[in-house]
């Protein structure tokens, strides 16, 4: 193995015929943003009625912590916070995919439909089907694969050109909310509200079947998304540039899209469509690693930060854990696109 430093300050390892391309400020960013995250989830620990300081909650999980602690960190609390950490990074990374495919900041799952489609998959398990929670997961994936299919098709003109999939993917999402507001009308008052509280997004009443959801799609599909990565990269710089240097681009991007819809289905499937987080993970990473390209990891753990802060601003503000946390991203988010828009419009790209 060797160590070469490039002139951009990359440190880049070579094992065989295999590379790894490390920026510093990246890996500091990771690093970060990883210990933000831990911090949001010890604070979110010792959040509630039974209060217990960040020095009690480490205590807890190494099995030293006050009397009845334990029940209380590790049953109640901490698979909802475990749940906000997957579901987080989930859609941070699916959010950095989906954006450095269509090369639009506009184009995460969110909002290209692709989170609708899930959640209308989800909606059909849990209102016609009373499903569990491992059917609701199958129903987002095949909810989520279907639309993504369909707007693949719709888009395809020689090709898909990532503002012709934003614009098809937003007429779909129209379809699919109308979709979904059928089925509150045919489904009884009890399914009706269960549907209804699942879809804003939220992290209540979360138990280790959704944490083994979540950590179960990451660790299938993480690593897809990783070998992906340099095609991601060289994707960005147009398909006739990428199809020079290897990369098939169409395939390249289908499987992508397979995958970012797969990472998208399992945290719907785990938490709900918690708003915006996909759409503005990637964003604030790539500002703070100053870094071009999609920033898969960086986004990934944007997102896990935002949503466990999320989680823990939901606690602290409201004195109670029964505001779903898809109300304060939602909030945040919408605040975050009006921004993003009037820095498009000012850019003159609108």
């Amino acid at each position: 193995m060797s160590l070469l430093q490039n002139p951009r300050a990359a440190t880049v390892l070579r094992t065989g015929t295999w590379s790894l391309r490390c920026v510093p400020r990246t890996l500091l960013t990771c690093a970060v943003l990883a210990a933000l995250t831990g911090c949001a989830l010890i604070l979110s620990l010792g959040t509630g009625s039974y209060a217990l300081t960040p020095v009690e909650v480490v205590r807890t999980l190494a099995g030293s912590g006050p009397p009845g602690a334990e029940f209380i960190v590790m049953d109640l609390r901490l698979p909802r916070a475990l749940v906000a950490v997957l579901v987080g990074f989930g859609m941070g990374l699916a959010g950095a995919v989906f954006q450095s495919l269509t090369r639009n900041p506009l184009g995460s799952p969110d909002i290209t439909g692709f989170g609708n489609g899930a959640s209308a998959g989800a909606l059909v398990a849990i209102i016609l089907f009373d499903a569990g929670a491992p059917q609701t997961a199958l129903g987002a994936v095949c909810g989520g694969l279907a639309t993504a299919a369909a707007v693949y098709v719709l888009a395809w003109k020689r090709g898909v050109h990532g503002y012709r999939l934003v614009l098809v993917g937003i007429g779909a999402s129209a379809v699919l909310g109308s979709a979904t507001s059928f089925l509150y009308v045919r489904a009884d008052i009890g399914k009706a509200a269960q549907a209804a509280s699942w879809t804003i997004g939220s992290l209540n009443a979360r138990d280790w079947t959704d944490v083994r959801i979540a950590a179960l799609g990451l660790a299938a599909l993480l690593p897809v998304v990783l070998v992906y990565a340099r095609r991601l990269t060289l994707l960005e710089m147009g398909d006739d540039t990428a199809a020079a240097l290897g990369v098939p681009p169409e395939r390249s991007r289908l499987a992508l899209l397979g995958v970012g819809t797969g990472l998208t289905a399992m945290a719907v499937a785990a938490a709900g469509p918690i708003p915006f987080v996909a759409m503005a993970a990637p964003q604030l990473a790539r500002r703070l690693t100053r870094a071009a390209g999609p920033n898969l990891l960086p986004a990934a753990w944007t997102g896990a930060l935002l949503v466990s802060a999320a989680d823990f601003a939901t606690q602290r503000l409201t004195g109670s854990s029964l505001l779903p946390v898809g109300v304060v991203t939602g909030v945040a988010g919408g605040a975050y696109l009006a921004w993003l828009l009037r820095g498009e419009r000012g850019a003159g790209r609108l």
